[in-house]
């Protein structure tokens, strides 16, 4: 039988909240005792070393409240305008909760075009990188006050999975209203059973949280077994814990109900595969033998280690990576346009700011946006 990790070998992780958890909902309140519980936990996490990243819901239901808006279903204008009001609400409540415990939050929007296009995506994966090395907590939402009926995730259970891939997180953890996969609804079958490991998204498990021809197939389980195929593949485990209990972390890792979803790869792996295969490369980089030694020591590329560009590419595209003898060596995510990596090539990146005239990134291509021959 497959055995569940410890929680405690994880060293990145996202920890994803709905509204419903977040804010009485008759009230249109924050539940800030529960919150304070939460923020206990990720306190435990970080604590031990670990990056924390939180997808947090709930700028609507809040903003709508202190605009006294109705309940009930809100045109799409009127959900933006609660969204931006609440983002400030629930962004405070974050920096609060967070900073009483020693964590600085940094509040980051998103869209789904941010996760799907390769410079918006590498933008964000910088930001986020960036604050994860400060020992900064991303609190993530997406960006209500400009989505539209077309772009919407509709759910952050998707974006958190998107998300973790993009932060190569090892792990995502869905707070929810269940505890859990089950064999059956447990309020409609008594006999069901809580699935505690699922090694492989098979035929099986799908059925189980509702198929494609299924009611069910909107929403609840259906896009939790969705976030699971998206971490997974990005090389991240994922756990579908119930979120209702205080310390919902702390009952996880002192083995409480829930269920994990078990991914073959590491975040690392999955993103040279999706790198070597996954794209269609618009350009070559030639590189000389001296830096040819250095990518394939573990290093990123240099300007200095550059002879020639080759094709028309922006920055995000993948382009590929050639030898002095013009054989393929690797490939990656490019850090410069065409037209500027062509003015930075053979020189120090010390050099490029007064080459550019605005400062750039040291690195051509850094060695976790790369895959090279043989990896």
């Amino acid at each position: 039988m497959t055995t569940a990790p410890a929680l405690a070998s994880f060293r990145r992780i996202v920890v994803k909240v709905g509204s419903s958890l977040l804010v009485d909902q008759a009230k249109g309140e924050l539940k800030a005792a529960w919150l304070e519980a939460l923020a206990d936990d990720l306190a435990d996490l970080h604590a031990r070393g670990a990056d924390v990243l939180v997808v947090s819901s709930g700028s609507i239901a809040l903003g709508r409240t202190v605009l006294g808006m109705p309940r009930g279903a809100l045109r799409l204008e009127d959900s933006q305008a609660a969204a931006a009001v609440g983002q400030i609400a629930l962004a405070g409540a974050w920096a609060r909760a967070l900073g009483a415990r020693g964590m600085t939050a940094g509040q980051i929007l998103v869209t789904l075009h941010d996760t799907e296009e390769r410079q918006r995506y590498l933008n964000a994966r910088e930001t986020l990188g960036r604050l994860l090395d400060m020992r900064a907590v991303p609190v993530i939402n997406e960006n209500d006050t400009v989505a539209t009926t077309e772009i919407r995730y509709g759910d952050n259970d998707r974006l958190a999975a998107r998300v973790a891939t993009m932060a190569s997180a090892d792990l995502l953890v869905l707070l929810s209203d269940v505890d859990g996969l089950y064999t059956a609804p447990p309020h409609l079958d008594p006999a069901a059973q809580l699935i505690p490991v699922v090694p492989r998204i098979s035929f099986e498990i799908e059925r189980m949280a509702g198929g494609a021809a299924s009611e069910l197939s909107r929403g609840g389980m259906r896009t939790k077994i969705e976030a699971a195929k998206i971490a997974i593949t990005g090389g991240a485990h994922m756990i579908i814990a119930d979120g209702r209990v205080d310390h919902p972390i702390r009952r996880v890792a002192d083995g409480g109900n829930c269920t994990w979803f078990l991914t073959p790869s590491t975040p690392l792996s999955a993103r040279k595969k999706w790198l070597a295969g996954s794209l269609e490369p618009r350009g070559a980089l030639h590189v000389d033998a001296g830096a040819a030694r250095a990518l394939f020591s573990g290093k990123s590329l240099l300007p200095a280690g550059v002879t020639r560009v080759e094709g028309s590419f922006e920055r995000g595209d993948c382009v590929v990576l050639r030898d002095p003898t013009g054989a393929e060596i690797g490939r990656g995510l490019i850090a410069y346009d065409s037209g500027d990596a062509g003015q930075i090539i053979g020189r120090n990146s010390r050099d490029i700011e007064g080459i550019l005239g605005v400062p750039g990134v040291a690195e051509m291509m850094h060695r976790d946006d790369m895959a090279l021959s043989g990896e």
